[in-house]
């Protein structure tokens, strides 16, 4: 019968900021001179992030400076441990909000749910959100918790393959998936140019899958694929420092991802009778707007293939993990025909793969 997605739900902060007040709050937090202001402010355009949300935004009134609206961020640099704290308070409900959302959509109790898998590479905190989840919900005590941390911004395709592994080993389980990045948590201070276009790609925002076996009218999860580019280890990092966690981001990646996607990609879809010209649809996580591009010339794939992750990106910006699972939402709200390829990017440099299909192909 297969492993279904039987509900999605996505969840964004109340408030956000436009590509404009994106600038201004780099030129405060990065830029100590009019040269690296002008070229902050080119960085910011060129991400094609035109909007994003943050946990850390008190009021979206747009009369208001971004900066006063960010009361967190002042002229001293908060501590990893301030951070952390923010996630604690805030992550429970974003992801709360996008697990109800899922379990609305799939029509299915929480008292349903079997196993409860948790992802997030931008907070840590014991007992964390995953606790949250099975008090607020409701969900049986006895449900069995997987928790996927800190493997960047393919972690929510790692879940899936766990929670597929769940649904095949038992067809009377069923899994709900949350992924919640607060991104924003980890803006940096200073010149340092990988940084700077961390700060300008990165937001916040939450999604929800329910799995189980059967379900005729979800896209249905076949398999998944993973490799490490070799070679390539110091292009890409996500590590915790004093001040939050610092995303190293080389502009080497695109051309690493060009160079090796597309040979591996053949390979793992031939294993299953595919090729790539086979593929009705493309969720690729869009870790910025070169990375995304890079993607699509390997695999010849024109503009439309790409555009539903071009538009999650300009409206909300990297969600790191999260992202990809807003990109399937809309695939399947478009009922783009199937199959299906889902593919992520991270550390190592790592490349994750999932294949779906729909009802109807």
């Amino acid at each position: 019968m297969g492993v279904s997605i039987r509900g999605i739900g996505t969840a964004l902060p109340a408030h956000g900021v436009n590509q404009g007040d994106a600038i201004a709050l780099a030129r405060r937090f990065s830029a100590d001179s009019r040269a690296r202001a002008a070229l902050v402010e080119r960085i910011q355009r060129r991400s094609r992030v035109q909007r994003r949300h943050s946990v850390l935004l008190e009021s979206g009134e747009p009369q208001r400076p971004v900066a006063a609206r960010l009361p967190f961020y002042g002229e001293r640099n908060p501590s990893t441990e301030e951070r952390m704290l923010r996630f604690a308070r805030h992550a429970p409900a974003l992801a709360l909000a996008a697990s109800r959302r899922a379990l609305a959509d799939a029509g299915i109790h929480p008292g349903r749910i079997t196993h409860l898998v948790t992802v997030s590479c931008t907070g840590f905190q014991a007992p964390g959100f995953d606790l949250e989840l099975i008090g607020q919900l409701e969900l049986d005590a006895d449900v069995e918790r997987t928790h996927v941390g800190f493997m960047g911004c393919h972690g929510a395709l790692n879940g899936l393959r766990v929670a597929r592994a769940f649904v095949e080993a038992d067809p009377q389980a069923c899994v709900l998936l949350c992924s919640v990045e607060l991104c924003s948590l980890h803006l940096h201070y200073g010149w340092d140019p990988e940084k700077v276009v961390a700060n300008a790609l990165f937001a916040d925002g939450a999604a929800a899958l329910v799995l189980s076996a059967g379900g005729a009218e979800g896209p249905r999860v076949l398999a998944s694929g993973s490799t490490v580019i070799p070679g390539t280890a110091e292009l890409m990092s996500w590590t915790i420092g004093d001040h939050g966690f610092a995303m190293g981001l080389s502009p080497r990646v695109p051309a690493a991802v060009a160079a090796h996607l597309r040979p591996w990609l053949e390979r793992w879809l031939h294993g299953h009778g595919l090729e790539i010209g086979a593929i009705g649809a493309w969720a690729l996580h869009p870790g910025g707007p070169r990375i995304l591009q890079a993607s699509a010339t390997a695999l010849d794939l024109a503009p439309e293939h790409i555009a539903v992750s071009a538009t999650v990106l300009r409206d909300h910006g990297n969600m790191s993990s999260a992202t990809i699972l807003f990109i399937l939402e809309r695939l399947r709200r478009a009922l783009a025909p199937g199959p299906w390829v889902a593919l992520a990017f991270g550390p190592g440099l790592t490349v994750e793969a999932a294949l779906l299909d729909t009802p109807e192909h």
